[in-house]
This record gives structure tokens, C-alpha cells and sequence, in this order.
């Protein structure tokens, strides 16, 4: 019997309202002391329950929209609307985590003028940012974040406002994202399809890079010499 968690269903949604300087996303920080990505700042998400997929009908993509828009009202109490969400890409949590998610992250506008109110338990602070400037506070190791959401805030620097997301993410591919952890050398890091060492989870195999490498308290994103079957999770602008 494997001792692998069990991966469970969960979905995120990244906020976002135009500005005169350009898309702002909610940025959420977890309390310090839950286990799970304590202290890193998120997108209102969480995991699918039984009513979530009771309403999609069984569905669980349909189902991952309505935990996002449920999760987006608990956590900041903000309500996206289901039909306005635009899926993003799809990641599941490495083989090695104690606790491992098949997670769909979407975008959804807001209204700009939407108050937020966060539970004081789960989340302990709230923060509107711009998306390059909220990718740049944690390239200063200012702003705590797991790779996925990091990468997720990268993509969306492409767009200058939500007209511009929605028109170019509602047609394209969501990306699938299967992380690996690396073996050997100092550095902590996690490679994507098309990195050298994907296969093995060698993170010294010469060769392509596509990985995201942790240094100090920031995530580095790198895309080098990548074979185009596997296109930067960036966005092909960046």
C-alpha cells in the first residue's frame, strides 16, 4: 500500500479589477500557524466538499468553479460570478508533500469599488496590488508565495487590463501542470515538463531548464533551452 496522501480536489481564483495603473489582484496571507502554506499570501481558494459537488451535479470541473466562488465569499467576502471565471491552468501538489492538491485555478473580475472582509482566523490580512507589482514584492522577498501563484502572477502581467485576460485566456489552453522535486545539489527547487531532470527528478542533469528555483525567500522562475512542445508557463510574451 502506497503511503501517498490521497490528492484531493481543490480551486482558486485570482480577483482582478482594472485600475488607471492596470489589473490589481486580492492578495490573501494565511495565518501563521496552520500547517499548510502558513504565512504565504494566496488567492481565496481551498478544497471541494460534498455540497460543491452535490450543485455541479457530480461534475468536479464544474464543481471547482463553485468551491472557488464559495471559498472567494468565506475568505474575503467577495462573490464571483461562475460564468465570468476564466480557467487558467491546473496544478497538482508534488509527489513528497504531506498534503497533495489537484487544484484549477481561474481569474474573475470585481467591481472596483468590492469591500473586502476577511475571517481573522484562517486569513489574517488582505491586500490589493497591482499584478507586476505584487510579482515584484516577492522577487524582494517582501511577499511569501508558493510557485504556482508566483507563476500565476507573472502570466497575467501580460494583460493591461481584464478585457485584454479574458479575451486572450478564455480561447487558450489551460496548462497542466505537474510539478517534480529535485534530488541533490543545495538548492531547494521544482522542474516542469521539458527540464532536463524531469524524469528522474535530477535537478543537476545538464540540459534544458524549466524549473522554479528557491533563493533566499523568493521563487526564480527559469525557462532555457526548452524544447517548444513545453511553452513557458508564463505566458509565451515573458
Amino acid at each position: 500500500m502506497s503511503d501517498e496522501p490521497e490528492v484531493r480536489f481543490a480551486s482558486t481564483v485570482v480577483l482582478l479589477r482594472d485600475t488607471p495603473d492596470g489589473l490589481q489582484t486580492l492578495m490573501l496571507r494565511r495565518n501563521k500557524a496552520l500547517v499548510f502554506a502558513g504565512g504565504a499570501w494566496v488567492f481565496p481558494g481551498g478544497a471541494l466538499d460534498p455540497q460543491d459537488l452535490a450543485v455541479g451535479g457530480g461534475d468536479v470541473l464544474a464543481a471547482s468553479r463553485i468551491a472557488a466562488a464559495r471559498e472567494a465569499q468565506e475568505e474575503s467576502g467577495l462573490s464571483p460570478r461562475l460564468e465570468d471565471m476564466v480557467l487558467l491552468s491546473h496544478w497538482t501538489t508534488p509527489v513528497g508533500e504531506p498534503r497533495r492538491f489537484s487544484t484549477w485555478i481561474y481569474a474573475a473580475p470585481l467591481a472596483a469599488d468590492s469591500a473586502v472582509v476577511i475571517d481573522g482566523s484562517e486569513i489574517h490580512d488582505h491586500r490589493w496590488l497591482g499584478v507586476r507589482e505584487a510579482a515584484i514584492e516577492h522577487e524582494a522577498g517582501r511577499l511569501p508565495m508558493l510557485p504556482p501563484t508566483y507563476i500565476t502572477l507573472q502570466r497575467l502581467t501580460q494583460y493591461g487590463d481584464l478585457a485584454a485576460m479574458i479575451a486572450a485566456e478564455r480561447h487558450s489552453p489551460a496548462p497542466e501542470v505537474f510539478p517534480v522535486f529535485a534530488s541533490g545539489g543545495d538548492q531547494v527547487l521544482v522542474m516542469f515538463r521539458g527540464d532536463a531532470g524531469y524524469d528522474t527528478a535530477d535537478g543537476e542533469q545538464p540540459g534544458p531548464r524549466h524549473r522554479a528555483v528557491l533563493e533566499g525567500q523568493r521563487w526564480c522562475y527559469q525557462y532555457q533551452d526548452v524544447d517548444p512542445r513545453y511553452p513557458p508557463l508564463m505566458g509565451q510574451a515573458l
